[in-house]
């Protein structure tokens, strides 16, 4: 319990600091898609790609952007893992639910790599997240992503990213440890 506090206390801070201290123009997104997690106990977001859990893979979030290129992010995830699948090399005797709420600082950068190019953005993002496996835990979260804008007014996209997730509590986590999760997503402006 304590834990789940302690993430609803930071999730709390981040939203009402970014807010009070970037009043310029800003927009609201929402996202909604798939995802795929990759939790094999390994430094690569692409080894075993066979053995990805994609059971029930829901995402979605909500995103408020400024001009500045800055944006938080509260997003939730659902999946499972089945049984026969592989969580850190260990087959799995039954089912597992997947349930994550993060909360992710993003920095777009994108346009100052290819100024003249409107159509795609790239991004990176850590944050902390909170995460139940078989029992919870809190996580670091640092990844990126690209955004494919589909129309000129940038009010449509489709964005790709990648997110690694390292448990805090690690040593003492079992199957709620370190994780890769990946997703694809349509983006809206609000």
């Amino acid at each position: 319990m304590s834990k789940l506090l302690l993430a609803i206390t930071v999730i709390s801070f981040s939203f009402t600091t970014l807010a009070q201290n970037n009043q310029n123009s800003k927009e609201w997104f929402i996202s909604i898609g798939l995802n795929a997690i990759n939790s094999q106990g390994t430094k690569s977001p692409v080894s075993g790609m066979g053995d990805w859990a994609i059971n029930i893979p829901v995402s979605a979030a909500v995103e408020l952007k400024w001009e500045s290129g800055l944006a938080i992010e509260q997003s939730v995830t659902v999946n499972s893992f089945a049984e026969g699948d592989l969580i850190d090399g260990i087959v799995l005797q039954e089912d597992f639910s997947y349930l994550s709420f993060d909360t992710h600082v993003k920095y777009y950068f994108g346009k100052h790599i290819f100024p003249d190019v409107d159509w795609l953005d790239i991004y990176a993002n850590s944050g902390v997240g909170f995460f139940s496996i078989e029992n919870t835990n809190l996580s670091f979260n640092l990844g990126g992503g690209l955004l494919f804008w589909l129309n000129r007014r940038q009010t449509i996209g489709i964005r790709a990213q990648v997110i690694g997730k390292l448990a805090l509590d690690h040593s003492e986590s079992g199957i709620d440890n370190n994780h890769f999760q990946t997703h694809i997503q349509a983006f809206i402006a609000l």
